[in-house]
C-alpha cells in the first residue's frame, strides 16, 4: 500500500512504545526506519528478533523486517515524519529531564528537509513541543519553522502522547483514541494524517500545549485514585482491618469504585508525570504533589513489615515475588518492586530469593552475594518469608492455603489477601 504523504517514517527510541509503533506503521505498507543509540537494540532488530517482551510484537517484527519495511540504525537518515519516543525522566528534585529528547531532536534536525513532519510522543512538561521546534531552528537556520511562519513553515511540529497500556501495546495503538496537538492547526491536520494511517479510533485535534496537558492530566487523575487505595491500606493496616475486604465492600456502592492498593507505583508514566504538572505549577499542584508524595513513600511502609518480621528470625530467607512495575510484563522502570528489594538487600534484612519469571538475569543493582534468582517452586520451598510485589498470575496460582501455610506472608498486592 503506497501513501502519497508518508512514504518514510523515522522513529527515534525503538523501546516500549517506539518499536511497536513502527513495526505497525511498517504493516500498513510504509517504510520505517527506526533510530536508536543501543547497537544492541538495533541489530536485535535488524535480524528480526525483539529486545523487549510485548504480546504479538515478535511477529510483527519478524514480518516487517522480512518484508524489507522496517529497519534499525544508528545515525538519522531522511524521512517524510519522524516521530520521537525517547525517555522522559526527572532529575533530583523531580525536575524534568529532556536531555533524552533533545538530542534526539538535534540529531534528527541534520537531515530535516522542507515539508517534513515531526512529532514528540514522549511524555513531556507543557512547552516542550515548543522547545523542540526551538532546537530545530537552532541547527537548521535554513528552514523556517511554525512559531515565526505559522502554517507556512517548511516543517510541520506537533505532540501526540502515547495512551498505551503494557502488555496489550499492539491491540491499543490501533485502537485507542489520540489526543493530537499542533503548533499551528496545519501541523496537526499533517500529524492526524500520520496517525490515521494505523488508527481505527477517533483522532482529536487540538493545540500541543494542551496535549501535552492532557497526557499528565491521565495519569496524574490515576495517580490520585492509586494514592488513596494506598493510603487507605496503610490506615486499614493501624485499625487492624482487612483493606481488600473493605474494599469489596465498599465499592458495592453504586458510584464507588476504589482502586487495588500496592507497593508503590511504578513504570515510566503514572510514577513521573505529575510531577511535570507539579514542576510546572508548584503553588497550585497540592492535591497532585500529595498523591504523589502518599504514592512514593509506599515502598517504606512495605518494608517496615519486612524488618519487624525478619528480626524474628535467625536466619532470614526472604523471597520476593516480582520485579515489574504491573502483572506479566517484564517493565521494571521506576518499579516499587525493585525499590523495595533493593533497600532489603542494602540493609541485610536475611538471604534474598528473587522470582521474577518474565528476565532471564537480575539487574545490576540487585547483584549481591546474598541474592540469587530464582524459580518459584524454589523461593517456595526455601523461604520464611514471602513478600509478594507483583501480581503475576503465576503467583496467582499458588494454593496459599497450603504452600504457605507455613510462611510469613506480606502480600503488598493482594494477590491471595483480597479472596479470602
Amino acid at each position: 500500500m503506497d501513501n502519497p504523504l508518508f512514504k518514510k517514517v523515522s522513529i527515534y527510541g525503538l523501546g516500549y512504545i517506539g518499536l511497536p509503533t513502527a513495526a505497525v506503521i511498517a504493516s500498513r505498507g510504509i517504510e520505517v526506519v527506526g533510530v536508536d543509540v543501543s547497537r544492541h537494540a538495533v541489530d536485535t532488530i535488524n535480524q528480526g528478533k525483539i529486545h523487549i517482551v510485548e504480546p504479538d510484537l515478535d511477529m510483527l517484527v519478524q514480518s516487517a523486517v522480512t518484508t524489507g519495511k522496517l529497519r534499525a540504525t544508528i545515525e538519522p537518515e531522511p524521512a517524510d515524519a519522524f516521530m520521537i519516543a525517547v525517555p522522559t525522566p526527572f532529575t533530583d528534585g523531580h525536575k524534568p529531564d529532556l536531555s533524552y529528547i533533545e538530542a534526539a531532536v538535534r540529531n534528527l534536525a541534520k537531515v530535516l528537509s522542507k515539508g517534513n513532519l515531526v512529532i514528540l510522543e514522549s511524555t513531556s512538561p507543557v512547552g516542550t513541543t515548543e522547545k523542540i521546534a526551538q532546537w530545530m531552528s537552532e541547527v537548521r537556520p535554513d528552514l523556517s519553522f511554525p512559531k515565526e511562519a505559522g502554517d507556512q513553515a517548511d516543517i510541520q511540529v506537533a505532540h501526540c502522547p502515547e495512551r498505551v497500556l503494557p502488555g496489550f501495546v499492539i491491540q491499543e495503538l490501533v485502537a485507542n483514541d489520540r489526543v493530537i496537538g499542533g503548533l499551528t492547526p496545519k501541523c496537526a491536520e499533517r500529524a492526524k494524517a500520520l496517525y490515521q494511517i494505523f488508527v481505527r479510533a477517533k483522532c482529536f485535534i487540538t493545540d500541543a500545549r494542551t496535549a501535552e496537558m492532557a497526557k499528565l492530566t491521565e495519569n496524574s487523575f490515576r495517580d490520585v485514585n492509586i494514592a488513596f487505595a494506598n493510603e487507605l491500606s496503610i490506615i486499614c493496616d493501624k485499625l487492624n482491618i482487612n483493606v481488600w475486604e473493605l474494599i469489596r465492600l465498599a465499592n458495592r456502592h453504586p458510584r464507588v469504585n476504589i482502586l487495588s492498593p500496592g507497593p508503590g507505583v511504578g513504570g515510566h508514566c503514572i510514577a513521573v508525570d505529575p510531577w511535570f504538572i507539579v514542576d510546572s505549577a508548584p503553588e497550585q499542584a497540592r492535591l497532585i504533589r500529595t498523591a504523589r508524595e502518599v504514592n512514593d513513600a509506599k515502598p517504606e511502609f512495605v518494608i517496615n513489615k519486612v524488618r519487624k518480621v525478619a528480626a524474628e528470625f535467625k536466619q532470614p530467607k526472604i523471597a520476593c515475588l516480582g520485579l515489574a512495575f504491573k502483572a506479566d510484563i517484564d517493565d521494571l522502570r521506576e518499579s516499587p518492586a525493585v525499590a523495595i528489594t533493593r533497600q532489603i538487600i542494602a540493609e541485610h534484612l536475611g538471604d534474598v530469593l528473587i522470582v521474577e519469571p518474565h528476565i532471564k538475569a537480575l539487574p545490576e543493582n540487585l547483584k549481591d552475594s546474598h541474592v540469587r534468582l530464582v524459580s518459584l517452586a524454589e523461593s517456595l520451598e526455601s523461604a520464611n518469608i514471602i513478600v509478594t510485589l507483583t501480581d503475576h498470575t503465576l503467583f496467582s496460582q499458588i494454593k496459599h492455603t497450603v504452600l504457605l501455610k507455613e510462611k510469613i506472608i506480606i502480600d503488598a498486592r493482594g494477590v491471595w489477601e483480597k479472596d479470602q
